[in-house]
Parts: structure tokens; C-alpha cells; sequence
């Protein structure tokens, strides 16, 4: 199991929960199937498929955050309401009202739900509690944020934070496509750059070199970089962006010829989850100090 994305986050200080503790916290909030009126549920899944809330690989943990919900289009709700309307309009010779209409569309919605197919999707959460480190694999901040309202209710107080930079992923950026990458880190061929004007005018580059002149007059006209494309110590790429989110991660082929030949799925996903943390434990530390390390 490869991380996407990522998007990540301090532990609360001092924050001292076991696994054992974590466990039991997280078996209060399983996912349960919709109600006949439910439009949607969320709760934590077995990351294993098992009766396991947490799964633990040396002292990496790993939690499962899972929504189901009812496919319920509110075309189809709309199109029966008009179906419907018209007939009632014939009846009592008059337009329904809005009051009406908006009653018409609530009693078709809660005729139609029990029967709506329903479909499940899972967010991934690392923890590491060692390091003190909380990773999301997400790309949207929305959806982010829905786990962590769960996991905030699951533990009543965890005050997580964003990690804040001594410089900004933008300041850094320009930097480095006007100079050299910091040590460890290259900069691939993928890149946005951004106006600061109102206008906002945006330029993408996409598999092209960014060492030429070009990238350079952007720079000097006032674009900044909201996305580059970074390889870590040849074993991981990935595109930060102006928010410190990363996006795209690869672990490359370095990283992966280290699993060696398992053939049984919990012993691969165990080795590729070991693999994974190992060297997010190493990127985020070296790319926050590239930064000018960590505020507040």
C-alpha cells in the first residue's frame, strides 16, 4: 500500500495514547451502514478487512476512515418531483407553490432513499507516534478535514496543526528554480507559476526542462511557483505545493526492489507500509528544514 498524497500534520505535544488506547477509542466509531433515511455515515474501517481497527507495523500505525453513502442524484428527485407536479397541477387546477414543491421533493426523497444503491469510499491515516507525525492520504483539504473531525470526536480533545515554515513553500521555490535545489533534492520537470497581480495569470509547465531562461523572466516578471515537481534521494517524487501539501508521491523503483518476493498479501502490504513510512520519516524532516524549519 503506496500513499498518493499526502497531506500532514504535528501530533498534539505530549500527546501519549498506546495502541491498545487508540484501539478501543476507535471501536466506538465504526462504520455503520446508512439508515433507510440516512443520506450518509462515516466511521473507521479495519484497514485489514479484519475485526481491527488499528494496524501496527514496528511503531507506525496506520487507521482507516470510511464514509458510505446513498446514490440518490438529485436529478432523478427533481425530475420525479416535475413528473409528479404536473399531475397535481392538473387535479387542483393551479401551480404548486414553492412551499409545495420543496414539501414534494422532501416526501420523494425520503420515498426513494431506502431504495438508493449505496457505495463506500476509505481515506488512509498514518500515525506515527514516535516522530510525532500525522499523514492523510488525500489530495483535498475537505476531505482531510472529514477524518479529522471523526478522529477529533474519537478522541474527544486532539488538537492537531498544520506544520507552519520558517519560509514559505513559495519563497523556497522560486529560489530553487532561479538557483540550485537544496541538498538531497531535485527538481523534476513539472511546474505552475503564478501572477501575485489580480489577474492571477498562471503558467504550467509539464515534462520541460525548468533550468532555461524562460522559467527565469516568469520569475522576474512576478510569477511565483505554486507547484513543483521534487525528487528526494532518488527514492521519492512528488509535486509540493504553495500549502506544503504533496501531491502525486512516487515511491520509486530504489525504494520498491527492497520488498524483496512476498507473496502473501498482509506480509506485502505490511512491508509496503514499513517501506513507505520509513522514508516519509526521513522527507519530511529534510524538507521542513529546507524550509527554514518549523514555527510555532
Amino acid at each position: 500500500m503506496w500513499f498518493k498524497n499526502l497531506l500532514f500534520y504535528r501530533l498534539p505535544s505530549g500527546w501519549k495514547a498506546t495502541s491498545a488506547q487508540l484501539e478501543a477509542s476507535l471501536e466506538k466509531y465504526p462504520l455503520q451502514s446508512c439508515g433507510s433515511q440516512d443520506m450518509e455515515s462515516r466511521g473507521w474501517v479495519s484497514p485489514l478487512g479484519n475485526d481491527l481497527l488499528l494496524h501496527v507495523v514496528g511503531q507506525q500505525w496506520l487507521i482507516a476512515f470510511g464514509v458510505e453513502s446513498r446514490l440518490l442524484p438529485s436529478s432523478v428527485v427533481r425530475q420525479e418531483a416535475e413528473t409528479r407536479a404536473e399531475a397535481l397541477a392538473e387535479r387542483q387546477g393551479y401551480k404548486l407553490g414553492r412551499r409545495q414543491m420543496k414539501e414534494l421533493h422532501e416526501q420523494i426523497t425520503q420515498e426513494l432513499l431506502p431504495r438508493a444503491f449505496t457505495y463506500r469510499r476509505r481515506t488512509w491515516v498514518w500515525i506515527d507516534p514516535v516522530d510525532g507525525w500525522l499523514g492523510i492520504d488525500t489530495s483535498s483539504m475537505a476531505r482531510a478535514e472529514e477524518a479529522l473531525e471523526c478522529l477529533r470526536r474519537t478522541l474527544d480533545d486532539f488538537p492537531l496543526k498544520l506544520v507552519r515554515t520558517a519560509r514559505s513553500p513559495e519563497s523556497a521555490m522560486a529560489d530553487w528554480l532561479a538557483g540550485e535545489a537544496p541538498a538531497g533534492f531535485t527538481v523534476d520537470q513539472d511546474c505552475e507559476l503564478r501572477s501575485v497581480s489580480e489577474e492571477k495569470a498562471t503558467v504550467r509547465y509539464a515534462h520541460h526542462p525548468l533550468d532555461g531562461g524562460e522559467i527565469k523572466n516568469h520569475l522576474a516578471t512576478g510569477k511565483l511557483p505554486t507547484r513543483l515537481a521534487l525528487t528526494f534521494n532518488d527514492r521519492v517524487s512528488f509535486v509540493l505545493t504553495e500549502k506544503l501539501e504533496l501531491k502525486r508521491l512516487d515511491f520509486l523503483g530504489t525504494v520498491r526492489e527492497e520488498l524483496g518476493n512476498e507473496e502473501d498479501a498482509e506480509a506485502l502490504f505490511d512491508a509496503e507500509f514499513a517501506l513507505m513510512t520509513g522514508e516519509l520519516v526521513r522527507l519530511l524532516p529534510a524538507l521542513i528544514e529546507t524550509l527554514g524549519g518549523e514555527q510555532g
